[in-house]
């Protein structure tokens, strides 16, 4: 960890310098070097201690907020707000003559260099976590039921860095006996009791002790397991029995000495439902101006191949939000007669859910295993996103015959607009499991906010040239 920090301290410094050169650059047009100007000079050395004292005003470094969702980045944008009226605060102060077009550009492309930044050290570190290298090892303390759940989730999931190694188990009877050797259902080795967990961590040399809800472990015992952890400086992390509720939902709050946690509904109607309204038709339509040709050529490619005659785009009924019908768009991948054929190939379906997925499905066309190798077939869907039908990001709208097996909770995703692309596509596509997909679009619902919209598109660019789960 301090490793990684030290390196993030790094790297915004050197992205600070270069931004700030490459803004000396432009003003000057190469006609002098932007060093020998004494103003330009200090930008180049000012300029990285206050993007660094920024971000740590921000909390750009804090442990808590790195490595998951989308905090750290806007950190980073807080941190080039801040830097930007600083300047201009300084600037008017002592009536520094400074272009304030370069002084722009140096903060605004020190933002962007910071997050892709970022990004990549954040990735090249699950890389190593997904390899089994530097996870904190993590002591599960509950029942046996619920801690096999969250050791299963953990172990699936390791861009957390979590690595489970152990777990305390309550007595198996009111006499006392001792927990089972393992979790059952796993190969995780129970420790020993709650009462055990010291010696435990010890025992299984964990750094983070993770307590589920349980009877036993209420508010006075859980004060005097921080206290004994605290000696060692292991982590305590209390894991709420919320589903899918971010920090930005949830606020602690002391009611007569008691903390109690106050959970807001989220935020799916009002001015920022409207901004993303607006963000999302003004996007839809530069993108199709800008992907224009790309689309032609596609659309003659598959209006044009012999092996697979018919129509270039393929519509189909699907639902929307509030259960509302409508056509989707896409270029036709299969031949003209899929539909009818989908009873003869059913049986093999390779998805453990209501959705038919089959990666060597025979009825996909030559060009049809391209484009969905990399999604070209979805492009025509901007279309549907300038007509209000759906949105850039958002859960993928089902079939109506899909819809109707939903179970109760799973119709929570109808509440907002289908996307183009969302948590669910970016996190594995096809290669999920029902179950984990129908919670990554319950965990967008739950959660959604402009800049989780916007690192949804930032990782969908990384999943299409992965091309893992396109089929």
């Amino acid at each position: 960890m301090r490793r990684y920090v030290v390196g993030l301290v790094l790297l915004d410094a050197a992205v600070a310098v270069v931004a700030a050169v490459a803004a000396g650059q432009l003003r000057f047009g190469g006609d002098s070097p932007p060093l020998a100007d004494p103003q330009y000079a200090s930008l180049v050395v000012l300029l990285p201690l206050a993007w660094i004292a920024a971000l740590s005003l921000h909390r750009g470094y804090d442990p808590r907020l790195l490595f998951v969702g989308g905090e750290e980045y806007q950190r980073v944008l807080r941190a080039g707000v801040t830097v930007t009226a600083g300047i201009a605060v300084a600037a008017y102060t002592v009536q520094a003559d400074v272009a304030r077009g370069a002084l722009l550009a140096a903060v605004l492309a020190t933002v962007v260099l910071d997050v892709v930044g970022r990004y990549l050290l954040r990735q090249r570190l699950r890389r190593a976590w997904a390899a089994g290298r530097h996870l904190r090892r993590v002591l599960v303390v509950g029942h046996d039921r619920s801690v096999a759940a969250m050791a299963r989730q953990l172990r699936h999931e390791r861009y957390h860095g979590l690595g489970v190694v152990g777990a305390c188990l309550p007595p198996t009877d009111p006499a006392g006996d001792p927990p089972p050797a393992r979790v059952t259902g796993t190969d995780l080795r129970v420790f020993g009791s709650f009462e055990e967990v010291p010696a435990a961590v010890r025992c299984c040399q964990a750094d983070v002790v993770v307590v589920l809800a349980s009877p036993e472990l209420d508010g006075v015992a859980l004060r005097r397991l921080a206290w004994q952890l605290e000696r060692d400086r292991i982590e305590l992390i209390v894991a709420s029995a919320l589903l899918d509720v971010t920090g930005e939902r949830a606020t602690l709050r002391p009611v007569d000495g008691l903390p109690m946690l106050h959970v807001e509904h989220p935020r799916l109607t009002g001015a920022r439902r409207m901004v993303k309204t607006v963000a999302d038709r003004v996007g839809a339509a530069l993108l199709l101006l800008l992907l224009a040709p790309l689309l032609a050529v596609i659309a003659l490619a598959v209006r044009l191949d012999r092996r697979a005659p018919g129509p270039a785009i393929f519509r189909q009924v699907r639902v929307g939000r509030d259960g509302a019908e409508f056509r989707i768009w896409k270029f036709r991948t299969m031949h003209v007669d899929a539909e009818a054929r989908l009873a003869s190939v059913r049986h093999l379906n390779q998805h453990d859910g209501v959705l038919f997925k089959l990666r060597d499905d025979p009825r996909v066309t030559p060009i049809g295993r391209v484009l969905r190798r990399f999604s070209l077939d979805e492009l025509p869907q901007l279309v549907n996103v300038v007509r209000g039908e759906m949105s850039l990001v958002g859960p993928r709208p089902g079939l109506p015959a899909e819809v109707a097996e939903y179970p109760s909770d799973m119709r929570r995703r109808l509440v907002v607009k289908p996307g183009v692309t969302g948590l669910w596509q970016v996190s594995g596509r096809a290669d999920l499991t029902w179950a984990e997909s129908m919670r990554l679009d319950l965990r967008y619902v739950e959660n959604w906010s402009l800049t989780l919209d916007l690192v949804i598109l930032l990782r969908t660019v990384t999943a299409v040239l992965r091309r893992s789960g396109a089929y």
